[in-house]
């Protein structure tokens, strides 16, 4: 699928992956790319993109992705100043670590993980990344009914590209049981979105990342990325979100590439 020229979408566009993304996406000659981001520092990000770029290629969007109307009015205002969004990257994540079950040692009482949160982290993760990838399908199905084309075919070329940010936690990771359930959930989400999305031309795939250099994975400490997490990566380092983010542009430019894509570094996890 040749991007250039082509409209994208990126959630999470203030710091890691997401930026990365971004960055790689305007040296790659697209021609706009909405950042998404609740962070204050979304605009600054835009700034930096377009300067490296060398042109205006990016614009800031701030927002909770997991609003309804916000995520309608990023798709409305830059396909409405350039043209349909064919490219979507939902990077947006959280996470909320703690274990499933924790017993006091003063009381003898289970405390378990809190609902509330379970949901939360549901919510950014699983739901608003599925929404913000049907969204995109639903607009381009929309375009190609208004052109009165009904099942697309390969003569065509590819219509659209979603690439989902997956983890290696979803094979199950001590700490992060909402975490992982989020990012398995996308497995499921992306092999079904696959499958009916292609009607219309779209593909969708899966990335999974082992442990990024990024302010979530910095956030655990110095300590515990040098206990837990090296000595079991092969590459001996966390990976660079550059490297997550030419994956991930690889997945959208080929169109034999579907399904998932493991990029862990060799990291496995200890019993």
């Amino acid at each position: 699928m040749d991007i250039s020229g082509k409209v994208a979408v990126i959630t999470g566009a203030a710091s890691g992956i997401g930026r990365a993304v971004a960055g790689e996406l305007a040296r790659r000659n697209v021609r706009a790319l909405a950042l998404v981001d609740i962070g204050e520092n979304i605009n600054t990000v835009a700034d930096e993109v377009n300067a490296a770029a060398g042109r205006r290629v990016a614009y800031a969007f701030r927002g909770d992705t997991t609003d309804d109307a916000f995520r309608a009015s990023v798709f409305d205002t830059i396909s409405s100043q350039f043209d349909t969004v064919t490219m979507c990257v939902p990077a947006a994540g959280i996470t909320r670590d703690d274990l499933a079950v924790r017993v006091d040692k003063e009381t003898g009482k289970a405390r378990i993980y809190p609902v509330e949160r379970f949901k939360q982290v549901i919510d950014v993760n699983l739901v608003a990344p599925v929404y913000w990838a049907l969204e995109m399908i639903g607009r381009i199905a929309e375009n190609r009914a208004a052109a009165g084309l009904k099942r697309w075919h390969p003569s065509e070329g590819m219509q659209g590209a979603i690439v989902f940010i997956g983890s290696v936690s979803s094979q199950g990771n001590r700490g992060q049981i909402s975490y992982a359930s989020t990012k398995a959930g996308l497995e499921g989400a992306a092999a079904t979105i696959m499958k009916e999305a292609v009607f219309y031309g779209v593909r969708c795939g899966l990335i999974h990342p082992g442990f990024t250099d990024t302010p979530m994975v910095r956030a655990l400490g110095e300590d515990y990325i040098n206990k837990h997490i090296l000595p079991f990566t092969q590459l001996s380092r966390l990976i660079r979100p550059d490297e997550i983010a030419d994956a991930i542009c690889f997945m959208l430019v080929n169109s034999a590439v579907s399904g998932e894509l493991w990029a862990d570094a060799g990291w496995h996890a200890p019993a």
